[in-house]
């Protein structure tokens, strides 16, 4: 028996291992069950993590924002980022047409009308500013030479934004609130459209007509005036009004924020608003007892009037339908 388990033994036990000329290899474990790679590969997979989360809150930011920017009906959220995002990459040309008092005041209507009228009402705004301001930077030194020209090389303040934008404010909120419900929204809008149609006209006919007009008549009695002179009109600029009236009627139509029919009755309103404003500046504005009248109130005036008369008149439209 103890001859058979020697035997048993002496088969199961391993066989050496001989190292000739050398000495046995130590062992050595690998790199990544070390203490220092455990550390790497521990901070590697936190910075993955770390980058994965900002990646999430970034993504998170976008998708906030987007939804912010396509909000229907938009908000009063919406509006003010929307606003601030575009003014921020139109710095360079919003300097270039205003005044650091009339941007402030520009923001707050812009702010406005993304509020009422969304991102169609915004962009003809944006429309208005951009043909206003390049119609009052033609033949900018010539017309400075004449004294013509508008102050700060046509870099326009506050009283002038709001001049030239009240009406549109007044149908703004009115929309806003909801005034006269569902069957008052597209006169509201109707009105508003009509109000910047109004002056853009009313600037254009201005400026390119003291740029280019060769002769300047009084309204009132038709006499033969100099250029820039208070209600006095050219030909060259009336046409160039018509025109820009019809141009920015049509992007209010193309936005869908006014019918073909609406647009025909904004470029009307305003052909009639900018007679009439030309009527006030002949008539009383520099007269004595009149100087509270600066071109900042005949801008209002001219704008209520575009914008009531074309509200007006798509009423009378309906009650004879």
């Amino acid at each position: 028996m103890a001859t058979q388990m020697s035997t048993m033994m002496s088969l199961t036990t391993a066989p050496s291992l001989n190292f000739p000329h050398s000495k046995p290899p130590k062992l050595q474990f690998l790199p990544f069950i070390t203490s220092n790679s455990r550390t790497r590969v521990f901070k590697l997979g936190i910075g993955s993590v770390r980058a994965e989360a900002s990646s999430n809150i970034d993504m998170g930011f976008v998708q906030q924002a987007i939804g912010l920017v396509q909000a229907s009906p938009p908000t009063w959220q919406s509006a003010i980022f929307s606003n601030t995002v575009i003014f921020l990459v139109g710095s360079p040309v919003l300097v270039s047409g205003l005044s650091l008092s009339g941007i402030a005041a520009a923001f707050l209507l812009g702010s406005l009308t993304w509020r009422a009228f969304g991102p169609p009402g915004y962009l003809l705004v944006a429309a208005y500013f951009v043909l206003g301001t390049a119609a009052t930077k033609v033949k900018m030194a010539e017309k400075e030479a004449q004294g013509v020209a508008e102050k700060r090389k046509g870099r326009r303040g506050p009283g002038s934004v709001i001049g030239s934008s009240a009406a549109g404010c007044v149908c703004a909120l009115l929309s806003i609130y909801g005034v006269g419900g569902t069957a008052f929204s597209g006169l509201w809008e109707l009105g508003f459209v009509a109000s910047f149609c109004t002056k853009l006209s009313d600037t254009v006919s201005s400026e390119i007509g003291k740029a280019y007009g060769r002769t300047t008549y009084l309204v009132t009695t038709f006499k033969v005036v100099p250029r820039g002179t208070e209600g006095a009109v050219s030909l060259e600029g009336t046409f160039a009004g018509v025109l820009a009236a019809i141009l920015l009627a049509s992007c209010g139509s193309l936005l869908g924020q006014v019918s073909t029919l609406e647009a025909v009755i904004c470029v009307l309103a305003a052909q009639v608003a900018n007679f009439g404003e030309s009527l006030i500046g002949a008539a009383l504005q520099d007269k004595e007892g009149f100087g509270w009248l600066n071109n900042d109130v005949v801008n209002v005036i001219n704008i209520s009037i575009g914008s009531i008369l074309a509200i007006l008149i798509k009423q009378l439209l309906l009650l004879q339908n």
